[in-house]
């Protein structure tokens, strides 16, 4: 028996498709944000003018359009479209489209197979899309949020073109914003403070920027404008986009790592602050303070080391909001601090000999001779105790004989490390003395 109210119910659940997914583009020209890729002069333009459609990999924030433009590729260059997301599928799921794309092509007909969230399948799914793509059953499409460096194989990367697509400015969000209002034949319920605040929250991100205004314009009463507080009271603050185990992450700590070393507190205390606000483990934070104390600032100020253990202290006994600048504090002496890198630079010389020399004897000198046997061996014959040589520096050698005297730490003339310099030319000065004497 066939349903009555099909007709009504298709009509009617048409009409409350999500306005992100309303507003689609229809063809590449109407993509906004992507101009580098899209545009009259973009690289995919390029692409269907010279008729030569190959692989790829769309790299780029959520709602940036990937899916999008790859549903349109397609369409512009004729190739049958099969879409699957690597969460979902399996092993068993690659090879039906595979199937599906060989008796396709022996129709002659090429499939463009668009792969969601690529970089969710392991090693060996990914292997198994490579002969399909030499021998031009497929041209894959693959899109990632994720680094395609880290997360996706070498032989698949060596097939495929990475395309990166660029998080939305605040005009292409506006254009966005003023094809909604065209289709929704209403403005935005927002006065201009207002709007640029929920462009804010959209951070980058399209389909936000239209998900935000629908949310707008269904608490909206008849001939209400909210402002930015009203926004703020209908609107959930979207939370920025931040993997603490993927790029957004290891961005944003390698941000404030060259923010300090490079002795700029305000650019350190704000990338310490998007991470506080993203949600980052502040004592993962506090360990990163620590780490920068010891290779950036190293002896050139070595309270810094202190005060870095201090704030992380601070923290686990304050916990949150207080402890928070308790390392906020410590950031931004970190970044006001003298800089040097020579105990850091010492140690990767140290370690890189004492890997290429061996297990070499250190001179007989200096090793203690606790039996007869050792004695009789040489061991500690000659040795000089500097606390009872004059300025208290015997000025003998320490290093095995094989590798001669060495230099690791030659610290530069900064801060704390100008004495340790003068200290150390002073020993250095001994020492050629008592070698000549």
């Amino acid at each position: 028996m066939s349903d009555l109210f099909a007709p009504h119910l298709s009509e009617d659940m048409a009409s409350r498709r999500p306005l992100a997914d309303r507003l689609r583009p229809q063809t590449l020209a109407e993509v906004t944000g992507q101009e580098h890729l899209t545009g009259e002069d973009g690289v995919l333009r390029r692409m269907i003018a010279a008729n030569s459609i190959g692989s790829m990999i769309f790299w780029g924030p959520p709602g940036t359009g990937k899916t999008t433009v790859a549903r349109l590729l397609s369409g512009e260059t004729g190739l049958a479209f099969e879409q699957i997301s690597a969460i979902f599928s399996g092993v068993a799921d690659l090879k039906k489209v595979f199937e599906t794309a060989r008796t396709r092509r022996m129709a002659g007909r090429q499939t463009l197979l668009f792969v969601d969230e690529i970089h969710r399948f392991n090693r060996a799914q990914q292997d198994s899309f490579l002969p399909v793509m030499e021998d031009g059953t497929i041209i894959l499409v693959g899109a990632t949020t994720e680094n395609p460096s880290f997360e996706l194989n070498a032989a698949l990367l060596s097939r495929a073109r990475v395309l990166t697509f660029r998080p939305h400015d605040g005009e292409s969000l506006e254009t966005l914003l003023q094809r909604a209002e065209t289709a929704e034949a209403k403005p935005l319920p927002l006065d201009e403070e207002a709007r640029q605040s929920l462009l804010r929250m959209a951070d980058g991100d399209g389909r936000a920027a239209l998900t935000l205004a629908e949310e707008v314009w269904r608490a909206a009463r008849t001939g209400e404008v909210f402002d930015t507080q009203g926004l703020s009271r209908i609107v959930q603050r979207r939370a920025p986009v931040y993997d603490k185990g993927q790029d957004g992450h290891y961005n944003l700590i390698s941000a404030l790592h060259k923010a300090v070393r490079g002795s700029d507190p305000d650019a350190a205390l704000y990338y310490l602050c998007r991470m506080f606000d993203a949600g980052e483990d502040p004592l993962y934070l506090g360990r990163r303070l620590v780490r920068m104390a010891v290779e950036d600032i190293g002896l050139a100020d070595p309270q810094a080391l202190v005060i870095c253990n201090a704030a992380k202290d601070a923290y686990d006994y304050l916990g949150s909001p207080e402890g928070e600048l308790a390392l906020a504090e410590a950031c931004v002496y970190l970044a006001t601090a003298p800089k040097s890198n020579g105990v850091y630079t010492a140690y990767k010389a140290a370690m890189r000999a004492a890997k290429e020399n061996g297990s070499l004897l250190p001179p007989k000198h200096i090793l203690n001779a606790p039996t007869k046997l050792m004695k009789g061996e040489g061991y500690g014959e000659g040795y000089l105790y500097d606390h009872d040589q004059p300025d208290a520096f015997s000025g003998q050698d320490y290093f095995p004989e094989k590798m001669g005297r060495q230099t690791f730490y030659d610290p530069p003339e900064r801060g704390f490390e100008r004495e340790i310099r003068k200290r150390l030319d002073w020993w250095t000065k001994l020492r050629r003395e008592r070698q000549r004497g």
